[in-house]
């Protein structure tokens, strides 16, 4: 799991549309697995910054979307039971997205990514607009979720604690005309904790004064 920081603007968003084959770059290429990117693929899945659940669809039907090419209906419909329940979501399979609390949103587009088994997992900014606790139970199943799976994961974050706290390796943006700053692996064991990984702790002051702030709280 990669995790992208940098100020607003610098570029986070496009480079991960970019990645994702959504947008075309100016120069240079992006190259996964040896082949270029040539537009978007079923192989690397974007989970966008605000909701990307079709509104006309149920949750149950949001997550099927991905399996429509699947021929055998039963094994279909354990699979995307399996994911609902994964996520905790069972109970509202048949609820539409406007029904759903935004940590429940979030859940639904976690289901809905993994089911297709991509081989890699492209977020961009997965917790704005979750409240608090919310967000801290969406991001540790994002972490159990990646360490069950072993899908290469990038995420754009804003949030540095969410960068230390999630990933394997960080990398750090700098302002326009943006270049890499910062990138670092991270070799910390999950669950991470800032009181007692005095690294870690060094570490997220030194990002934050990278970023343009003196004292992190």
């Amino acid at each position: 799991m990669v995790c992208i920081l940098g100020p607003s603007g610098c570029g986070k968003s496009t480079m991960l549309r970019i990645i994702a084959g959504f947008d075309t770059s100016i120069s240079g290429q992006v190259l996964i697995g040896g082949r270029p990117v040539k537009g978007p693929s079923s192989d690397n899945i974007f989970v966008f910054q605000h909701s990307g659940l079709l509104p006309w669809m149920t949750v149950w039907q949001n997550v099927e979307l991905g399996l429509r090419h699947m021929e055998d209906n039963e094994k279909k419909k354990e699979k995307v039971q399996e994911y609902i329940e994964m996520v905790e979501l069972e109970g509202f399979e048949d609820h539409y997205p406007y029904q759903l609390s935004g940590g429940m949103q979030r859940r639904a587009e976690l289901a809905r990514a993994i089911v297709v088994n991509p081989d890699i997992l492209i977020m961009d900014e997965p917790f704005s607009g979750l409240d608090f606790l919310t967000h801290m139970k969406i991001r540790e199943e994002v972490v159990n979720m990646h360490e069950l799976f072993g899908k290469t994961t990038l995420v754009v974050t804003h949030d540095i604690d969410d960068a230390l706290i999630m990933g394997d390796r960080i990398v750090v943006m700098s302002g326009r005309p943006s270049s890499v700053k910062l990138e670092r692996k991270l070799d910390f064991p999950h669950p991470r904790n800032f009181e007692k990984e005095t690294e870690l702790r060094e570490l997220r002051d030194e990002v934050f004064l990278m970023l343009g702030v003196s004292y992190a709280v």
